[in-house]
């Protein structure tokens, strides 16, 4: 191999990881500082290539005001990736289909802790709703509906 073969392969692979770091997607979690499942939930995230910056904050009402979430919608967390919102326990799936798609949509929510949810264990019959919230302010619909398998 010659002298500038190995340079510019050497410089390559040097850049490369750099690059793979910018590619995955951020996520930054806001919750509570005493919850637990918010944690299990960031780290299935983690998991998935995410990067995952947690925050404790001492006043949650305030973050999802900010971000006009309806009470009806809230759950326990709030998570921020690529300028949407992901309340609560959004499946992987769903957040990963929204990075996918980017839909003109201010975020998911799935209202509550849903036993069986992401981060709240596991039951193989688990039933909730992903909701969708339009940024238009029009009707939130059903984004992703978890049904039994």
């Amino acid at each position: 191999m010659k002298r500038r073969e190995f340079i510019c392969m050497a410089a390559s692979a040097a850049l490369l990881p750099g690059a793979a770091v910018a590619s995955m997607p951020e996520l930054i979690v806001h919750k509570d500082p005493d919850c637990g499942c918010c944690e299990a939930w960031a780290s299935a995230f983690g998991d998935a290539g995410f990067s995952v910056d947690l925050r404790n904050e001492d006043n949650m009402d305030a973050v999802k005001r900010k971000l006009s979430i309806p009470a009806s919608l809230q759950g326990c967390h709030t998570a921020m990736v690529e300028g949407y919102f992901l309340e609560g326990h959004v499946p992987l799936e769903a957040a990963q289909k929204l990075l996918a798609e980017k839909p003109a949509l201010s975020g998911l929510a799935v209202a509550g802790m849903p036993k069986g949810s992401l981060g709240m264990g596991t039951d193989p019959g688990a039933s909730y709703d992903v909701i969708a919230l339009p940024r238009d302010g029009s009707a939130p619909y059903v984004y992703l509906a978890v049904r039994p398998k």
